[in-house]
């Protein structure tokens, strides 16, 4: 149990006792009482709010309950000292004794430091990248899929049991569209002359090797034929390789799905009948005709009577249809579908999305809410674009021209941890830029490269005491004074932040600490270029440099398990 988690228990335990005393009425609502670190490391080690947050409800003095609870946690031997500040704020300053234990945990529980069962195995399916398959993955798709997979593991590090899925959408209109243009490829491979592609498909050259397989395979049969006899078979066969090119795209962030799940498959299998069977059998669909279009009604439009889905009873805006009027699924009706068949064999589900896609949220989360009867938890998670920049100069692409910037060239370029990291070093929903310059640059201003650096010193130290001759005997933690113990009360919040971040769905939360440490660490050892005291290692003194040894591989090991939730590794040394 960390030191957050024990003085939380802690804590509610004293609540159960002073209620025992009938100094608190029963039934009181704890959901808002927190133990979290100072926002100032100054007032101590620890701050508790349950004074704050119950005062009211209790009908008494938030700084008289306060002190009720500082007296009896004064009591307590891990404490050194309590304080009620402000209006009824407790903070709690502990003996040095916690923080050297809390070192040994760290030790203790190697990878493992951090992990927690805040989940308690419930099952989250996340469903992210998701990119139409026509093409290569690019910038564009980059975020989201970092974003999405480094959310994935944190759920997966505080004891959750998650599904990574990627949905194919492989029924719309547009892998019709690649169909037509893999037939141009495959007639170009053919020995035909094909001109400049024409307006409405696929120019990039990635459809080249589609086309030459099928002309290998089925020489000039589909030449000259009608659609209708080679669409089919072309859109699968386009489709399949777009998925594999798309796989190998993620495979080099080092993202892997556990599932990848077919629109026309499920199309095919009857899930959006059933979806909508399920609602009509519950007066959640039923048909009906939409309003006119807002404004200036157009000429020819008509009221058309559709299957509409009840989303106002849920919050949205009006209600949707889920077919269009040739009785082909709307996009939201092949949706609905999906989320309802996602949803049969978990407890919570989250999408990530492109922010173009915020206009959809309340209607899917409707879907979810009357198909599951609020049975599973449901979250969109909105990833803002990424603008690429070169030397602050914006890179110009063109999607239609087929020269778009691949997530391919830029990992080959930047390496797949700058990217990785990049990705997290904003929140989702705030837009961002990619400098190809600024993410490799060797500076504090890089948090890429200064949280790496921070973890290659530590090792780069570690060798230096190697090749020293090494350091003899067990560490004595007993040596460790103030400023050493700063640095592990910091390294110590590290579980408090995957908790944190796992409840709010935020990973970018661990690139932030991971940074906020390596400037500490970074501080810690640039102290001993002026005071050769304070060193790691120091001369003539075997005893402190074992310990403070001791003390930088602990703060390594939280290095490396915020970078493993990431998706990052530590480098170990810098080029």
């Amino acid at each position: 149990m960390t030191i957050f988690a024990r003085f939380t228990a802690i804590t509610h335990d004293i609540l159960d006792q002073l209620t025992g005393d009938g100094q608190l009425p029963a039934g009181l609502g704890r959901s808002g009482v927190a133990v979290e670190a100072p926002r100032d490391p100054a007032h101590g080690d620890l701050a508790i709010n349950a004074a704050m947050v119950l005062a009211k409800p209790a009908g008494t003095n938030p700084r008289a309950l306060a002190q009720l609870i500082a007296d009896r946690l004064g009591a307590l031997p891990d404490v050194a000292a309590v304080e009620i500040a402000g209006p009824g704020f407790i903070n709690l300053r502990l003996v040095d004794a916690v923080w050297r234990d809390e070192l040994a945990a760290i030790h203790r529980l190697g990878a493992d430091y951090g992990r927690s069962d805040l989940g308690g195995g419930r099952r989250v399916n996340v469903e992210y990248v998701s990119a139409n398959p026509t093409g290569p993955m690019h910038m564009g798709h980059c975020r989201g899929a970092v974003v999405g997979d480094a959310l994935a593991s944190l759920l997966e590090f505080s004891g959750h049991c998650v599904t990574r899925e990627y949905y194919v959408n492989d029924a719309g209109g547009q892998v019709d569209v690649l169909a037509r243009s893999a037939h141009l490829r495959y007639r170009e491979a053919l020995g035909e002359a094909i001109g400049e592609i024409p307006e409405g498909l696929y120019p990039g050259d990635y459809l080249k090797p589609v086309g030459a397989a099928l002309a290998a395979e089925y020489g000039a049969r589909y030449a000259t034929a009608p659609e209708g006899e080679w669409l089919a078979l072309f859109r699968t066969r386009a489709v399949a390789a777009m998925m594999e090119m798309i796989r190998a795209d993620l495979a080099l962030l080092g993202i892997h799905h556990d599932v990848f799940s077919s629109e026309a498959e499920l199309q095919a299998a009857g899930k959006p009948e059933a979806a909508e069977a399920w609602l009509r059998a519950r007066d959640l669909v039923y048909d009906g005709v939409l309003e006119a279009p807002k404004g200036e009604t157009p000429e020819d439009w008509e009221p058309v009577e559709l299957p509409l889905f009840r989303s106002t009873r849920f919050g949205d805006d009006q209600d949707r249809p889920i077919r269009k009027s040739t009785g082909q699924w709307t996009y939201f009706g092949a949706d609905m579908a999906y989320h309802f068949q996602k949803a049969e064999n978990v407890d919570a589900m989250i999408d990530i999305w492109g922010a173009d896609h915020a206009g959809t949220v309340k209607r899917i989360k409707a879907a979810v809410a009357a198909l599951t009867e609020d049975r599973v938890q449901f979250d969109v998670k909105l990833i803002q674009m990424v603008r690429l920049l070169r030397a602050g100069e914006p890179v110009k692409m063109s999607k239609r021209a087929g020269n778009f910037v691949t997530l391919a060239d830029v990992v080959r370029e930047v390496g797949r941890d700058v990217v990785r990291f990049s990705m997290l070093t904003r929140k989702a929903d705030a837009q961002m830029d990619f400098d190809f310059a600024k993410v490799v640059e060797a500076s504090k201003d890089n948090p890429v490269f200064y949280v790496q650096y921070a973890h290659a010193r530590i090792c780069s130290i570690r060798r230096r005491a190697a090749e020293a001759g090494g350091i003899a005997g067990a560490a004595d933690r007993a040596l460790l004074d103030a400023e050493d113990l700063a640095l592990v009360k910091l390294a110590a919040q590290f579980p408090r932040i995957v908790e944190g971040a796992a409840a709010a769905r935020e990973p970018h939360r661990i690139a932030f600490f991971l940074y906020d440490l390596a400037a500490a660490f970074h501080a810690y050892f640039n102290a001993g270029n002026d005071r050769p005291e304070r060193r790691v290692l120091v001369a003539g003194n075997d005893a402190l440099t074992a310990a403070r040894l001791d003390l930088i591989d602990g703060v390594g090991q939280v290095i490396r398990n915020g970078l493993a939730v990431m998706g990052v590794a530590a480098a170990e040394e810098m080029q």
